[in-house]
């Protein structure tokens, strides 16, 4: 082991091998990025030599900085931007002293900080759109391909009503798209940060020496950095973490739902779908015979750890005056699990859906485990025009208790109704002749897969 501080995600394996995009250094490279777009945009505005600029913006890309240094130093201002600056700072006047004196011109620690998180949180969501594209894309092979397969529809853990697995990979399909919708309107309204010591521009306006500049560099910078210029500076309103945390509650909530499916589908013995194989996957430190539901159990551990995050990011909300003393700071380590967790997911989730394994006939036996009783819904509605709606309820209550109790089958019992003619019980009792809408249903959800994009 070696004795420097590493985040390997040994306790959150959803986003192990690949939290480098959100890792300490992305932190601190993004930072530097927000650096040189400030100087940049000052630089387009007459306000910083464009010599200077260029070399901030060269020193920021190829800065090599001790993390850990940082991180220890961070402590004495409460955050890395201080630390981070004079390291930058020193950097440029190694190169070029009078570059030096125009980093960080007015700027302030929460405007790099809050930027430089806009950016990562931005790029992640693309990540998370990709992946969830390539989700509903194997979702939607399912439900076509299954729209046909029948199996039981279950309900307070008990059998319902017969469905179609084509219809519950649609449903699936549905929340991933509307997870998608979310992330995409999230991430299309990202705003920089700029706002200076208290939010007013003061600064930015007096190094130019004109009013009205803090606006115009507001729009510059965002423009930069591919975020949205925001109508204000938004270090006391942070709506955008709290669209942030709901977006991704948004997704890991949706694959969470696919993987507590799957887990439960994939019991021993219900035994409908099982995980897509792959060496050393699903197995037991103890029990060489298990093969474990491991990829659903990772979705499901993401959908209950993020709403927790994103819940922290909400109560940020509440932030004392122009700038908060501790709301702020509670936000950073939240925001980066939430996002990397999410991003985990949405991958684990790719690997999950290609691969999934469908028994039919597995289905098929399960739905015949009720003797035909899945179907007696269908029978209230037969038989209540010819016993009434609750005589009816009554009679195939009673009959299903004696099945579950006896001997003899739902079915047999049924043919013993003299209201009922034996040669139609064959029909009602068929469950692909009770799926309702189920291929319209799926229909529809596809076509609005499609039209996602």
């Amino acid at each position: 082991m070696t004795g420097r501080a590493v985040d390997s995600a040994l306790l959150s394996p959803v986003w192990a091998g690949t939290g480098a995009p959100l890792s300490d250094e992305a932190w601190l490279a993004a930072m530097l990025e927000v650096e040189a777009a400030l100087a940049g945009a000052q630089a387009e505005l007459g306000v910083v030599p464009e010599a200077a600029a260029r070399v901030i913006a060269d020193v920021a890309a190829s800065a090599r900085l001790d993390v850990v240094d940082i991180a220890i130093r961070s402590r004495e201002a409460a955050n890395p931007v201080v630390a981070l600056v004079r390291e930058l700072t020193a950097a440029v006047a190694a190169v070029d002293p009078d570059a030096a004196d125009h980093v960080h011109r007015g700027g302030t620690s929460q405007d790099v900080l809050d930027s430089a998180a806009m950016l990562l949180a931005a790029r992640t969501l693309r990540r998370v759109d990709a992946d969830l594209v390539e989700c509903a894309r194997a979702l939607a092979d399912l439900a076509d391909g299954h729209r046909g397969t029948v199996l039981a529809g279950r309900t307070l853990t008990q059998h319902a009503v017969p469905i179609t697995f084509g219809l519950k990979a649609a449903g699936w399909l549905a929340g991933v798209l509307d997870a998608s919708d979310r992330v995409r309107r999230t991430a299309a309204d990202l705003p920089a940060q700029l706002g200076g010591a208290a939010g007013t521009l003061a600064a930015y306006e007096e190094h130019a020496g004109e009013r009205g500049h803090g606006v115009r560099l507001v729009r510059h910078f965002a423009a930069r950095l591919g975020l949205r210029e925001p109508d204000a500076p938004w270090h006391g309103r942070r709506t955008p973490l709290l669209d942030l945390g709901w977006a991704l509650t948004a997704v890991t909530g949706a694959l969470g739902k696919i993987g507590l499916d799957v887990q439960g589908m994939s019991r021993t013995e219900v035994g409908e779908v099982a995980e897509p194989p792959a060496d050393g996957r699903g197995g037991s430190s103890a029990m060489p015979q298990k093969r474990n539901p491991v990829l659903a159990t990772l979705l499901v551990s993401a959908a209950r750890t993020v709403p927790a995050q994103a819940l922290v990011l909400g109560q940020a909300m509440l932030a004392e005056d122009e700038r908060a003393p501790g709301a702020w700071h509670s936000e950073w380590q939240p925001l980066r699990e939430a996002l990397r967790t999410t991003a985990g997911a949405a991958r684990t989730a790719v690997t999950l859906l290609d691969g999934l394994e469908v028994f039919p006939a597995r289905m098929r036996a399960n739905l015949e485990l009720t003797g035909g009783a899945i179907v007696a819904e269908r029978l209230t509605v037969v038989l209540a025009p010819r016993l009434g709606k609750a005589a009816a309820k009554e009679l195939l209550g009673r009959i299903s208790r004696e099945a579950a109790a006896g001997d003899r089958s739902f079915g047999d019992l049924l043919r013993e109704v003299p209201e009922l003619d034996a040669a139609e019980v064959d029909d009602l009792l068929d469950p692909r002749h009770y799926l309702g809408a189920s291929g319209d249903l799926v229909d529809r959800v596809l076509t609005r897969r499609r039209d996602h994009g």
